[in-house]
């Protein structure tokens, strides 16, 4: 989505922002802070698009599942059983009598649980669980701190396109009173009453006032194309309902 500017009258200092193809206009004689959403729905909509942001969230969302595992990493070096045992499994003992069998004992399924614990495991355990909990917390401070970082960015830029509009706004001013002045003048040039050394002052003062409009306009333009690189969404979408 490109902008631009409406078609003004000649020698005619432009009055609105425009968006080629569109139907919204931005009224730059207006302040853009009533014509747009206000600013903390602005930065909600930023921060939920942000890469960064959204990264640190997936981080987030990683140290805490590492921290809930070490909680149960200990049950890594249990392992279970079943089995199931059939057949004659008589036991023969001999006595004083002869031999003697105990018969049938074994028959049937097993099942049982086995644990082996090294001394790291057993003794590291708590610190591994607080260092996985440290990272946990850590992440959600470091997303935290890339928010308000985030947050100062945006407010950067969007106070600098307000500050940027108001200017435009002077610059249009002094372009219209330099154009009533050079109007004026010309008028009087043609009828001999203005040498040609005023005429130039002038027109000079004309062309002066003409590219501050221009280096105004080109500043806000710049701020509006940054606030929407940061929001993540064009400025038709921020526009008061």
């Amino acid at each position: 989505m490109s902008y631009g500017q409406n078609t003004a009258l000649p020698n005619q200092a432009p009055t609105r922002l425009s968006v080629a193809s569109d139907t919204l206009y931005l009224d730059i004689t207006q302040d853009l802070a009533t014509q747009l959403v206000p600013f903390e729905e602005i930065a909600k909509v930023a921060v939920a698009k942000s890469p960064d942001v959204r990264y640190e969230s997936e981080v987030v969302v990683t140290q805490n599942v590492d921290y809930k595992l070490s909680k149960i990493a200990i049950l890594q070096t249990a392992t279970g059983f079943t089995t199931y045992s059939f057949g004659n499994q008589a036991i023969i003992s001999n006595t004083s009598f002869g031999p003697d069998a105990l018969g049938q004992i074994a028959n049937g399924y097993r099942t049982g649980v086995g644990l082996q614990l090294s001394l790291y495991d057993l003794f590291g355990r708590n610190q591994k669980i607080r260092q996985a909990r440290a990272n946990y917390q850590a992440s959600l401070v470091r997303k935290e701190v890339v928010e308000r970082q985030f947050r100062r960015e945006l407010i950067t830029v969007y106070q600098d396109m307000l500050t940027a509009q108001r200017l435009l706004k002077l610059r249009i001013q002094d372009e219209q009173a330099a154009l009533t002045v050079y109007r004026i003048a010309e008028a009087d040039s043609k009828s001999g009453r203005m040498d040609p050394r005023n005429w130039a002052v002038v027109t000079n003062a004309y062309v002066q006032a003409q590219s501050g409009t221009e280096q105004a306009r080109g500043d806000l333009m710049k701020n509006v194309y940054y606030l929407e690189n940061l929001v993540g969404v064009s400025l038709q979408q921020l526009k008061r309902k």
